[in-house]
């Protein structure tokens, strides 16, 4: 089968960055399913991976994990699929990745492919949405008030790809007043169109503009991006005994300015259900199946940005 691979990692303007080569056809065992790839998306996880990750002498490493795609065949053990069936999914960070033909992933984390959305739509939502539902609903468990707090969530990088879904699940699925962040004209009207509540400049001490509002401290901080930058406004501003999420990658986070308060703080990593095999890790299709649910019923939208699609294919020859 045709995939994209390398062999050396660094960065992506080198000429043997993103190689097209030749590889045999993944068979799937236990309950794991194949799926014939129709659409993938980029994620900031894939040039991480690319400028860091040496694959094992030899192999070839794989980019790729959200896609959709339609179900070839399946595993001895699996039992929620079957050939013909249109799925989507954010993969495995462990596994090779889905810029291949053909993709073998484990059922448990696979959701149906939204009925009302084409390959590309669709192929653009798991990772980001995944990332978005554990983090509202898992780590800062939205859902459990905090006492005495304003009943309201705060989203720093709204207009990015996973504040996006947040602000959308947030309205959708509770009674929050959603607070979200964004410094340009386009993003400010992106993210009033997905139902923020107020927009605050991330460019500008975040607290003073909390307080402007006239809302009392918030329950629920979550952070998509920058987190260090605003860690001491992030601090002020939360309530005491507030629950406070992150998903970016600071060089250092000293969470000391928490403790007077009793914050607690959580990271989310979507990939560890996965790679860790965890007793839940189905809980990870159920909720792809939930989010397709509610995308086919109008209540969320796809975060799509743009599409690229492959042209001519050209043959690499392997100095091996």
């Amino acid at each position: 089968m045709r995939a994209i691979g390398y062999r050396v990692p660094g960065p992506i303007e080198a000429t043997d960055s993103l190689v097209d080569i030749e590889l045999p056809m993944p068979i799937p065992t236990g309950q794991d399913i194949l799926v014939e790839v129709r659409a993938i998306s980029a994620n900031p996880v894939d040039t991480k991976v690319r400028r860091n990750v040496k694959p094992e002498p030899g192999d070839w490493k794989i980019l790729g994990w959200d896609a959709s795609g339609v179900v070839v065949s399946v595993g001895p053990k699996a039992t929620l699929f079957k050939p013909g069936d249109e799925v989507f999914y954010a993969g495995d960070l462990t596994r090779p990745g889905t810029n291949a033909e053909f993709h073998v992933v484990d059922e448990r984390i696979v959701g149906r492919k939204p009925a009302s959305l084409g390959w590309a739509e669709s192929a653009a939502i798991p990772l980001t949405a995944i990332t978005a539902w554990e983090a509202l609903f898992d780590r800062l468990d939205v859902r459990k008030p905090v006492p005495g707090a304003s009943p309201t969530i705060l989203i720093i990088g709204g207009a990015g790809g996973v504040g996006s879904l947040a602000i959308q699940l947030a309205r959708k699925l509770t009674d929050l007043t959603v607070i979200a962040t964004a410094s340009r004209p386009e993003t400010v009207e992106w993210i009033r169109e997905l139902g923020a509540h107020h927009i605050i400049d991330h460019s500008k001490p975040l607290a003073a503009q909390i307080t402007v509002l006239g809302l009392d401290a918030p329950a629920f901080v979550f952070s998509t991006t920058n987190t260090d930058k605003h860690l001491d406004q992030i601090a002020a501003l939360i309530a005491p005994q507030g629950r406070f999420a992150l998903i970016d990658d600071p060089v250092a986070l000293d969470i000391s300015p928490f403790k007077r308060k009793s914050v607690s703080v959580h990271w989310e990593f979507m990939f560890t259900r996965s790679m860790f095999e965890t007793a839940d890790i189905a809980a990870q299709g159920a909720l792809l199946n939930d989010i397709a649910r509610l995308i086919d019923e109008g209540t969320l939208r796809t975060t799509l940005g743009s599409v690229a699609q492959i042209g001519r294919r050209i043959p690499f020859a392997d100095p091996a």
